[in-house]
């Protein structure tokens, strides 16, 4: 017998809930709503620039950083919505999605044993990435249904290890959305102990209420210690192309764009070229209206999950809702969702999947980015339960 052992991370790492939901789902034939998939229409521009690109021999590798007609188109982006000055040769880094962005980030940038603070309920691949680099998640706990924090929470738990924070706003699973005095908080604690924030605002226009998207790094004194990971797999509905990217200041790029290279040599070719084209030709109508559109989608499931008495944490942004599924049979959230599957055929993710403790077991995640058939189809199923 081999006396051969697995790697000591992958003791801790393996297959996320999200990813086994959505394989009950299939073997179930339900409605997938555990995966964000978004499985609305990509924009035609989009997709016929990535087509023309491939027709035009551009399939060879890019630059490690990406195509220079992207990481210029995101520099005006940055400037034009974030408020942020970015170098389009030394400080964006695109890479395989916004996950793969984050993943070299923390390669390049932690150590083992350092330790990185974020907030729960969080999303379930930043706390498998800091592992998998051999960091020490540490939690601070948000409250429903609004999840609201203290920063004096946050600035309790910072030690002499702590390296950086992330912040996920819009957030996943919660739809949370930071306000510019939580920012501003956060920022205060970062500058009084040096430490990078790790920004994951990959949902940036899916904001509700009339809510407008403040970006971290473009809070005084914060661009030169903040990460910032955004893409376009959400905002294109094109989640199968893994365009990502990261911006940083030049000496903290350069270790990420290393370690991009390293994992990923550079992000697919076309279709760079035809987020590009996308980000240059779709003006603020698109995503004014994209945030239109989920805001109703938003409404129309949050209320078939109050009629099923499913109590959600309305979304602030983002696509997902936390439902609370404390009534339903089970004493896991796993055994709720799967009783949910298994009754009315529409998956959601265990809250234990965002949760280090118990709270967790009393939730359901649900994402709503389906086509209007497949939302109101899932609106009708869910409203059985109750």
């Amino acid at each position: 017998m081999s006396t051969k052992r697995l790697n000591e991370r992958m003791r801790q790492l393996g297959y996320s809930e999200i990813r086994a939901m959505t394989q009950a789902c299939e073997e179930a034939k339900g409605l997938n709503m555990a995966q964000g998939v978004c499985d609305t229409p990509a924009p035609s521009v989009v997709l016929k620039a990535a087509a023309q690109a491939m027709d035009q021999g551009k399939n060879l590798y890019s630059r490690f950083d990406g195509l220079p007609e992207l990481r210029q188109a995101l520099a005006i982006k940055l400037s034009r919505d974030n408020d942020i000055q970015a170098d389009p040769e030394t400080e964006i880094t695109v890479s395989a999605g916004a996950t793969g962005s984050f993943h070299a980030a923390c390669l390049g940038l932690l150590n083992p044993g350092d330790e990185v603070i974020l907030f729960e309920p969080y999303y379930q691949y930043h706390i498998s990435a800091l592992m998998a680099v051999e960091a020490i998640p540490v939690i601070v706990s948000m409250q429903a249904p609004d999840w609201t924090f203290s920063p004096e929470a946050v600035e309790q738990v910072v030690t002499q290890r702590t390296r950086a924070i992330i912040v996920n706003s819009p957030g996943n699973p919660s739809g949370k959305v930071f306000s510019r005095e939580e920012l501003d908080a956060v920022a205060q604690i970062s500058m009084r102990h040096d430490l990078f924030v790790f920004t994951d605002e990959i949902y940036e226009y899916f904001l509700y209420d009339g809510r407008r998207h403040v970006s971290m790094a473009s809070l005084p004194g914060m661009a030169e210690r903040t990460i910032t990971i955004g893409g376009y797999s959400k905002t294109f509905s094109i989640t199968g192309w893994r365009i990502g990217y990261s911006v940083a200041a030049q000496q903290w790029a350069e270790a990420i764009g290393a370690m991009n290279d390293l994992l990923y040599v550079c992000a697919p070719t076309p279709l760079q070229a035809g987020v590009a084209a996308g980000i240059q030709a779709l003006s603020g109508t698109f995503y004014r209206q994209l945030a239109k559109d989920y805001q109703a989608k938003r409404d129309r499931f949050c209320a078939a999950l109050v009629q099923a008495g499913l109590p959600p944490s309305v979304p602030q942004g983002a696509y997902y809702v936390l439902a609370d599924a404390r009534r339903l049979p089970g004493k896991t959230g796993k055994d709720r969702a799967m009783h949910v599957l298994k009754t009315v055929g529409v998956a959601g993710v265990p809250g234990e999947a965002f949760f280090s403790g118990a709270e967790g077991s009393g939730f359901i995640r649900f994402s709503y980015a389906k086509t209007d058939v497949d939302l109101d189809e899932a609106c009708r199923r869910i409203a059985r339960l109750s």
